[in-house]
C-alpha cells in the first residue's frame, strides 16, 4: 500500500537561500509515516497508550534535488516490511511538477513501555499489513 501526504515547505524549513535543510526531511518521512497510520486507521498516540512504541533503527536519504521554500511536497509512503517487531518503511518526496526530489527509508523496532523489543498485536499487524506486505 503507497499513501500520499501534502505538505508545504515553511520557512523555518530552510536556509538563507530559501532551500529546504536536509534535515527536514527527516521530520517530513515522520509526517508522512504518521499520516500512514492514520490512513490504516492506527494511530501513534493509541500505541503508545497501549504500551507500544516505534523505534527508529536506521535511516537511509538521497537527495536528488532540492526542494523550495513554499514548494508544495508530495511524500508517498511505502511499508515495505512489517513483522512482529520490525517495520520498514520507504519513501519518495516530489515537488509541485513531480520531480523526484529525495528518496529514503526508516526502519524501526517495536518495544514495550519497559523499552525492550516487544511484537504488535496481531490486530495491529492485521490493519498494517495487506496481503503483499
Amino acid at each position: 500500500m503507497i499513501t500520499s501526504t501534502n505538505l508545504i515547505a515553511r520557512y523555518a524549513e530552510t536556509d538563507a537561500q530559501g532551500v529546504v535543510h536536509h534535515a527536514s526531511y527527516l521530520v517530513w518521512f515522520e509526517e508522512a509515516r504518521s499520516d500512514f497510520l492514520r490512513q490504516r486507521g492506527l494511530a501513534y498516540s493509541d500505541m503508545e497508550r497501549d504500551g507500544f512504541f516505534v523505534m527508529v533503527t536506521g535511516v537511509e536519504v538521497s537527495y536528488r534535488a532540492p526542494a523550495f521554500f513554499e514548494d508544495r511536497i508530495t511524500v508517498e509512503t511505502t511499508l515495505e516490511k512489517a513483522r512482529s517487531r520490525m517495520l520498514e518503511f520507504s519513501y519518495k518526496i516530489r515537488n509541485q511538477e513531480n520531480r523526484l526530489l529525495v528518496e529514503g527509508r526508516t526502519r524501526h523496532l517495536v518495544v514495550g513501555a519497559d523499552r525492550k523489543p516487544h511484537g504488535l498485536p496481531k490486530a495491529v499487524l492485521d490493519k498494517l499489513t495487506p496481503s503483499s506486505c
